[in-house]
């Protein structure tokens, strides 16, 4: 058996260009960095950036600041307040994705009632008029509407929930990331 080296995957980087490190953060927001919320314009960017990369390696945020505005505040304190945000937003998708189950589920039990109605309903009158062409198109339209009622709760708990498990995903590897600030020299 051959032995496979794999190379650890170097850390993929999102780069910012800002002129005062207040633009990442929201104005509104009275709190210092490490709980205030990013802006939502800095946000928007970061997370489109970084849909835009490879899906499997780690990922860095690189800040580019001048000189003055990278000594200001500790990197620690950065790489805090970004990880705190994007966890909360991993967060959110966790709870969206509980919301979709559970009104999934609401509907699947819905769904499946009048899909059972409508097939006892067309073997009730297959039975009472049997041998009879409008029996055989009503029961079949019964049978047809009953599967169609459960197409909503398929869809919600199939298909629906693809892109939130994508997105929880995107804000997990985001919270994770590394932050660098590196100083601008002054031009």
């Amino acid at each position: 058996m051959v032995a496979r080296e794999f190379k650890k995957r170097r850390a993929v980087p999102i780069e910012l260009r800002l002129n005062t490190l207040s633009q990442l953060f929201q104005s509104l927001d009275p709190y210092r960095f490490r709980e205030r919320d990013l802006d939502r314009n800095a946000e928007e960017f970061i997370v489109t950036w970084a849909r835009e990369l490879p899906s499997d390696g780690a990922l860095e945020i690189l800040i580019h600041l001048p000189s003055s505005e990278a000594r200001g505040e500790g990197q620690s304190d950065i790489q805090s307040a970004i990880s705190r945000h994007f966890s909360f937003r991993a967060e959110e998708a966790t709870q969206d994705l509980r919301e979709q189950f559970a009104i999934g589920r609401i509907y699947l039990v819905m769904g499946l009632s009048v899909l059972t109605a409508c097939m006892l309903s067309a073997q009730l009158i297959e039975r009472l008029a049997p041998a009879q062409n409008w029996t055989r198109v009503v029961a079949e339209g019964l049978v047809i509407l009953g599967w169609v009622t459960n197409w909503r709760p398929a869809e919600i708990l199939l298909f629906e929930s693809l892109p939130i498990y994508r997105r929880r995903r995107l804000m997990r590897r985001l919270a994770t990331a590394r932050v660098i600030v590196m100083p601008i020299a002054a031009a």
